[in-house]
């Protein structure tokens, strides 16, 4: 099944880099907490937790972007 969104989304990540586990738990609507094994390094978690998403919503990689926190812990993502 594939998800589409009628109008973009945004939503909010907490981001937990370098973790044992990858998970994505919803802690609110439009908030979640995404684990991924990726360093914050070289963009690199950055990257896992789009495919993550991408994954999550069922959608192509090019239907996540970062919008906001690149450096950051606390991401704003929009899902096209």
């Amino acid at each position: 099944m594939i998800f589409k969104v009628s109008n973009p989304m945004k939503i909010f990540i907490k981001a937990k880099p370098s973790s044992k586990k990858e998970s994505i738990t919803e802690t609110e609507e439009n908030h979640f907490t995404v684990a991924v094994k990726a360093p914050p390094r070289d963009g690199k978690a950055n990257h896992a937790i789009v495919e993550a998403l991408a994954e999550h919503f069922h959608i192509s990689l090019s239907h996540v972007r970062l919008i906001s926190g690149f450096s950051s812990r606390e991401k704003v993502f929009e899902i096209l």
